[in-house]
């Protein structure tokens, strides 16, 4: 966190920048009919690596900008065969993630969703948070998740600076986040902390200022900023799992 926080404060525009045009670029394709949300899911792993390839560039004093997220795939073929092999096993796995979540709860995370945005009184979604089917599809939702997102957290780099094939980047980093998943339990809960102490303080202070409205309005760009530090941090995680592999700098 405190590199990902360094880093970014020496380019926060350019950084930030990757972020927007990859959250517009995936707003349009997820408007595709029928395959949108699918495209969607498969780009994540693509969102990750771009920011680790960037975050390279930065330490080596070089360029920042969107065109790294195509890096990967221009890496040669057996390597952009990988990625799409990697970007589709996670489309597919979280899409059966959601699949199962949705049957086991049956629905209740749509109602809950759609509940919150028509601004349904609280005695109803407490209701709907106490009902034990929700409860479980909530566990299965994110739990699950969570598993997948360690299994390719560190593949796509593997795929792009160790040459390693789609089912040998996933079983590395694997193996990887087991081993150091003490470290990565507290890397998340920090994570956590971080937005939820920020949060609160920022409802105190407008509270306080009577300006309770400007909360909302300090989140989009506090969300924005956490965000892109995350995936600016990746390339940290991934240096102190394997090495400085594929940098040409000791910075990192």
């Amino acid at each position: 966190m405190r590199d990902g926080f360094r880093l970014f404060s020496k380019h926060p525009l350019p950084f930030s920048l990757m972020l927007v045009v990859f959250r517009a670029a995936a707003g349009m394709g997820s408007a595709i009919p029928a395959v949108g949300n699918f495209l969607m899911l498969c780009a994540v792993p693509v969102l990750g690596l771009g920011f680790m390839i960037a975050s390279e560039a930065a330490l080596n004093k070089g360029p920042i900008h969107p065109g790294q997220f195509l890096t990967a795939f221009k890496a040669g073929a057996p390597q952009m065969r990988a990625q799409l092999i990697l970007c589709a096993a996670f489309g597919l796995s979280t899409l059966a993630v959601l699949w199962l979540a949705h049957t086991v709860d049956g629905g209740a995370f749509a109602r809950l969703q759609q509940m919150m945005a028509e601004q349904a009184p609280p005695d109803q979604i407490d209701e709907l948070l106490a009902d034990g089917a929700f409860q479980q599809g909530l566990f299965i939702r994110f739990g699950l998740a969570a598993l997948a997102s360690a299994i390719f957290w560190h593949a796509p780099a593997l795929v792009h600076w160790g040459h390693q094939s789609a089912a040998q980047a996933l079983f590395s980093s694997t193996l990887a986040m087991w081993r150091n998943k003490g470290a990565f339990v507290v890397y998340m809960l920090s994570w956590l902390a971080l937005i939820a102490v920020f949060g609160i303080f920022a409802a105190l202070a407008f509270s306080l200022l009577g300006m309770r409205q400007m909360a909302s309005l300090v989140a989009l760009p506090a969300g924005l900023i956490f965000s892109t530090v995350f995936y600016v941090s990746l390339l940290f995680t991934f240096n102190d799992c394997f090495g400085n592999h594929g940098l040409k700098s000791a910075e990192a």
